[in-house]
């Protein structure tokens, strides 16, 4: 289906023109990610509608993913082709996500008066970090396969939790699912991305995998600790550049080349561009580098803190604060969030 995107793009100028901003120094298709997004929302309506035991999704997490993240993709995928103002994409995420705190819930906010007043608190709370969420994947599909690996390796990880713990729910399928399907798209998006991701599959991401949290937490019993330990790389950069903006007095609302990852990977290209090699496998390489380490960072250093926050859950907030120092100071080393150089 990627494939069929890219032709799609290629025919009618879907294209992603470089800027001074750009990762890229060539026209490249986008919206090729909408492949993955039909992948896995046809697959939930196949078990919803012919699939047998736990296999087949509650009409909750159908109707959120189905209806809510179904109206991210498409706002996404508009904007993909012409420019969607911010107002109407914002409206389109908050309706989302309050569809999702309110079909699925919020843990700890379930059970007697104690959990009603909870409740008050942290459903607008969970609202506002599904919208974050949303708009942080996108800010963070910035270089190759970067994006595509996060949530590959968060959902995966989850789901090996998930597995630890003993669980035999449905949500490991739905978690492993929806890592497959961005499998089948890194193969195109891999450096040197052939088609990009687009606003439609970004969005996606950012609105199913909070949503496959809440269930997951809800149903499973992984920690929300786990799940925030998982998305560190992520929210930490994208967290932190804006906050770093905001604070310094820069337009924190325009698009931008100052994530932590965008500054590394600039960093990378330029060491490989030495007499003889060519600029975009330097391009390539650098791309590469970053993404693969982010990879490294979620498998061998945040994967297993994030079980531990699981296995002994009275240290979550200690383990969540472990996993996100180290991250934070490679923030400030690296000059995120300070006027684009």
């Amino acid at each position: 289906m990627t494939g069929i995107m890219r032709g799609y793009a290629l025919r009618h100028g879907v294209m992603d023109e470089p800027n001074a901003r750009s990762a890229h120094r060539m026209p490249t298709p986008r919206g090729g990610g909408i492949s993955f997004v039909m992948a896995y929302l046809v697959l939930l309506c196949i078990l919803y509608l012919w699939g047998t035991g736990q296999l087949r999704p509650s009409v909750g997490l159908l109707t959120v993913l189905l209806f809510g993240g179904g109206s991210v993709a498409l706002i996404g995928f508009i904007d993909d082709h012409r420019h969607v103002p911010i107002r109407w994409r914002f409206s389109v995420h908050a309706m989302a996500a309050m569809l999702a705190v309110y079909l699925l819930g919020v843990p700890l906010c379930k059970d007697g008066a104690l959990g009603f007043w909870m409740g008050m608190v942290l459903a607008p709370l969970a609202v506002v970090a599904i919208v974050w969420s949303l708009n942080l994947f996108n800010f963070m599909d910035g270089i190759d396969g970067i994006a595509s690996i996060e949530a590959i390796t968060v959902t995966g990880g989850a789901a090996l939790i998930l597995y630890l713990l003993g669980s035999t729910g449905a949500e490991i399928f739905w978690l492993m699912a929806l890592a497959a399907s961005v499998a089948g798209f890194l193969v195109w998006n891999w450096p040197p991305a052939r088609i990009f991701m687009g606003d439609s599959a970004s969005g996606f991401l950012g609105f199913a995998i909070p949503v496959l949290a809440l269930y997951s937490a809800g149903e499973g019993g992984i920690s929300l600790w786990s799940w925030l330990i998982l998305l560190g790389v992520f929210l930490v950069d994208a967290t932190w550049t804006l906050v770093r903006r905001m604070f310094s007095g820069q337009r924190w609302y325009e698009a931008h080349a100052s994530h932590a990852y965008q500054i590394l990977a600039r960093q990378r290209i330029d060491s490989a561009n030495r007499p003889g090699v060519d600029s975009d496998q330097a391009r390539a390489r650098g791309h590469r580098w970053v993404t693969l380490g982010v990879a490294a960072i979620n498998i061998l250093w945040l994967f297993p803190l994030a079980l531990g926050a699981s296995l002994y859950p009275q240290w979550g907030p200690l383990l969540t604060s472990g996993a996100i120092l180290p991250l934070v100071f490679i923030e400030g080393y690296s000059g995120a969030g300070r006027e684009d150089r």
